[in-house]
């Protein structure tokens, strides 16, 4: 695209974003003028797997470096509900939908620099995006591309200026955008080999990397050369490694921490921490992560339709969300339920769904359909649970050992370390597994292209339906929202249907803080709002 080109472009914007002001403007939230210095202690459950982000599957890796980086565009920090309204600008100005979604400009920020001095320029975003769809000519790669199944509608990165940077798209598809704004989208250097951002951060954030000290803490310091004026409020951040779980919440209580972990707090840890400590500030938000069962496509038993729908079938996901969460999650299939989600299918839909009708009627239909499968109790099946070694991961493992005990199925528990777990699970060297997934944004094309998606990365149960793609295909160029959330539905009814993954629920997160930590807004999305350079501390 030449400069006359660009400039005729700029003037035929046919939808146009400008920013009006970065990051919530003001930073005075709660009605109080912020407060410079301090550090924020933040709880980490355990080490990162990694340090790059692009290869991560886990908000353990997101978390703690989302301050060193920066996005195109981001959700608003400080709206706690994310959607298409609540995505503003970062290290783009403004951007451009063209050719009926088919083509999205970005305009960048000038004057904008990586921790090491070097500029920032749309070269950084061509080499991040190329990098991570694995294009043909990209000029590095990563181990693991965790999201490429976002970006296969990408069919070229143009960077015509140092300033401008376009997405050519094979088709139209709004969601884009959402996916950009995603905790799981920064925008990385293209002269900092990979290698060395997987054992430190390069970034062009609110905070520079400090200091990893392995099983203890991950130490974030302000970044003086932040392009944002006046941010960041803090000094720094230190994430405390904290694995077992009593010991974080006596941490937090004790004043050691002064915010949680996103995704870790439950109902009953919740309940006690408030009994004990009445003036720690916990809320209640959704956090786009589901439970669900994987259940290996690729070989036996689980190869065979009937014995995986067997399985859903034997699992009751209302006496789960009791048992497990005391109450603190919300049934639903694929896409997360309303309030916490906008997609969800209709009660009376799901219940429709094998595993979410009478407890007894399904269990019934899973012994029948695990003896039409070959199996009984002269023959029982025998089988292996894998998951992950953290506490809310066992307890997921172990109720659904015990569902199926009450069909006839002997499953043992294998326990595997996180830097096992992913890599385990897409090689799917498993028959079982229980996992959480979390999706990058609220929306389809997060979800069912990572997950779902024939050849993805992240499909680990290497479930693949070429009716399910055209539909999932269609339902991402469809501009149409009411036409849209019909076929999402369609999509999910057949979902549960083939036993592809199936859901258990959708959890909850009660975000604990003390009074004095400002402007930290947990959103309804684990992933998205941990940049901090809003967060102040008033004390």
């Amino acid at each position: 695209m030449s400069r006359r080109s660009l400039s005729s472009l700029a003037l035929g914007l046919a939808v146009l974003v400008t920013a009006t002001a970065l990051l919530g403007s003001t930073g005075f939230a709660q009605g109080t003028k912020p407060k410079r210095g301090g550090i924020l202690n933040s709880l980490l459950i355990e080490d990162p797997p990694g340090l790059i982000i692009h290869e991560s599957a886990t908000v353990s890796n997101v978390w703690p470096m989302s301050p060193c980086y920066s996005n195109l565009v981001l959700f608003d920090p400080l709206k706690p509900l994310e959607g298409v309204d609540t995505v503003i600008p970062e290290l783009a100005e403004r951007w451009s939908w063209q050719d009926n979604y088919k083509n999205l400009v970005f305009f960048l920020r000038k004057n904008v620099k990586w921790h090491d001095g070097k500029p920032f320029t749309s070269a950084d975003v061509k080499y991040t995006f190329d990098v991570a769809r694995e294009a043909p000519d990209a000029p590095a790669k990563f181990r693991l591309s965790a999201r490429k199944e976002w970006w296969t509608n990408v069919a070229a990165i143009e960077a015509p200026e140092p300033y401008t940077v376009v997405f050519h798209l094979k088709r139209p598809q709004p969601s884009l955008l959402l996916m950009l704004a995603s905790g799981y989208s920064p925008v990385y250097p293209a002269h900092v080999a990979a290698a060395e951002m997987r054992t430190r951060c390069v970034g062009t954030g609110p905070f520079k990397f400090k200091e990893w000290k392995r099983g203890e803490y991950v130490d974030l310091v302000k970044n003086p050369d932040y392009f944002v004026k006046g941010r960041p409020y803090l000094d720094g951040i230190r994430y405390v490694v904290i694995v077992e779980r009593g010991t974080k919440y006596a941490a937090l209580q004790a004043g050691r921490l002064d915010i949680t972990f996103p995704g870790e707090g439950t109902k009953t840890i919740a309940d006690q921490v408030k009994a004990a400590v009445p003036q720690i500030k916990i809320e209640t938000v959704g956090q786009t992560v589901v439970d669900n069962l994987l259940v290996n496509n690729t070989k036996p038993p689980f190869n065979n339709v009937k014995a995986r729908l067997a399985v859903s079938l034997a699992i009751d996901r209302r006496a789960y969300v009791k048992a497990v969460h005391q109450g603190g999650a919300a049934v639903g299939a694929s896409m997360q339920p309303k309030p916490y989600g906008v997609w969800g299918l209709m009660e009376k839909d799901l219940n429709a769904l094998p595993g979410y009708g009478k407890a007894a009627d399904d269990k019934a239909k899973a012994r029948k359909l695990f003896a039409e499968a070959g199996y009984g109790p002269q023959n029982p099946l025998k089988i292996e649970m894998a998951t992950r070694n953290i506490p809310i991961y066992v307890d997921f493992a172990s109720f659904v050992i015990n569902e199926l005990k009450q069909v006839g199925v002997e499953a043992t528990l294998k326990q595997v370390d996180t830097a096992q777990w992913h890599p385990l699970a897409t090689r799917k060297e498993y028959q079982l597994g229980a996992n959480l997934t979390g999706i990058g944004a609220d929306d389809p094309d997060a979800n069912f292209y990572e997950n779902f998606a024939c050849g993805s990365p992240r499909n680990y149960t290497g479930y693949c339906d070429e009716q399910v793609m055209k539909m999932i295909d269609q339902q991402s160029q469809e501009i149409d929202a009411k036409k849209r959330q019909q076929m999402v539905w369609d999509i999910q009814k057949k979902l549960e249907e083939d036993g592809a993954r199936p859901s258990m629920s959708w959890r909850l997160d009660y975000v604990m803080q003390w009074p004095y930590v400002r402007n930290y807004v947990p959103h309804n999305n684990i992933y998205n709002y941990g940049r901090m350079q809003e967060v102040w501390l008033d004390k």
